[in-house]
């Protein structure tokens, strides 16, 4: 709801700008440490990126609460936005878009974990664990570069907006489609934002539905 939503908001807003904040029953403020503010912009940019990876993988609309939420606290807190960028592009590369390369010397293991997998009892996540999460990160992003906080200044730009997008899809496009991956992940990204880039860049987008349609498809053959 709109009421909860602000409450949360608020809150977040409050603790950031150094006010007392009643949580747990007890007070605390970032003004108690020298380093309390950084640690929380730390945190609480991690929590965005989490609720990805937790949240709308299980529940997909709710990308767009969260993300409300996350781009009105970017827009007032700056910092918060470049520390979500850096957790949500460590665990989730293909939100850059990159597809990181084998090096040597790196084992298979470690370069499956920059890949964005996860071990569980030493093992490998199953594929389509894998791809379910990649799913909620990038769902959170196409969702995050298109809202804004209902109660922000409407005369600033967006914080992280369209534009961005854009460039996220004719980044991917530039690249060779890796299997299901880049399958996975384009399709969620023009499920959540198609919308909003086509009132955006009309023409231009439908050409590159075209693209996708008649060239990029079948280099997945």
């Amino acid at each position: 709801a709109g009421s909860q939503l602000r409450e949360i908001f608020d809150k977040i807003n409050n603790l950031l700008s150094g006010k007392p904040v009643q949580t747990g029953g007890r007070t605390v403020s970032v003004t108690q440490h020298p380093q309390g503010l950084d640690f929380v912009y730390y945190k609480l940019a991690e929590k965005f990126v989490n609720q990805g990876e937790e949240e709308v993988t299980s529940h997909r609309d709710s990308a767009f609460t969260i993300a409300v939420v996350a781009s009105g606290i970017w827009e007032m807190h700056p910092r918060v936005g470049d520390l979500f960028l850096a957790h949500l592009h460590k665990k989730c590369p293909y939100a850059v878009p990159f597809y990181p390369a084998l090096k040597k010397g790196t084992s298979m293991e470690e370069y499956q974990r920059i890949l964005g997998y996860q071990f569980i009892d030493s093992k490998v996540e199953q594929q389509d664990r894998f791809l379910k999460r990649m799913s909620g990160f990038i769902r959170l992003y196409a969702a995050l570069i298109q809202v804004r906080w209902p109660y922000g200044n409407k005369q600033a730009p967006h914080p992280h907006g369209l534009n961005y997008g854009w460039r996220w899809l004719a980044q991917m496009l530039n690249m060779e489609p890796l299997a299901d991956v880049t399958a996975t992940v384009l399709y969620d990204f023009l499920e959540v934002c198609g919308n909003a880039l086509m009132k955006q860049y009309q023409d231009q987008f439908w050409k590159i539905m075209l693209y996708i349609q008649e060239q990029y498809i079948p280099r997945y053959d």
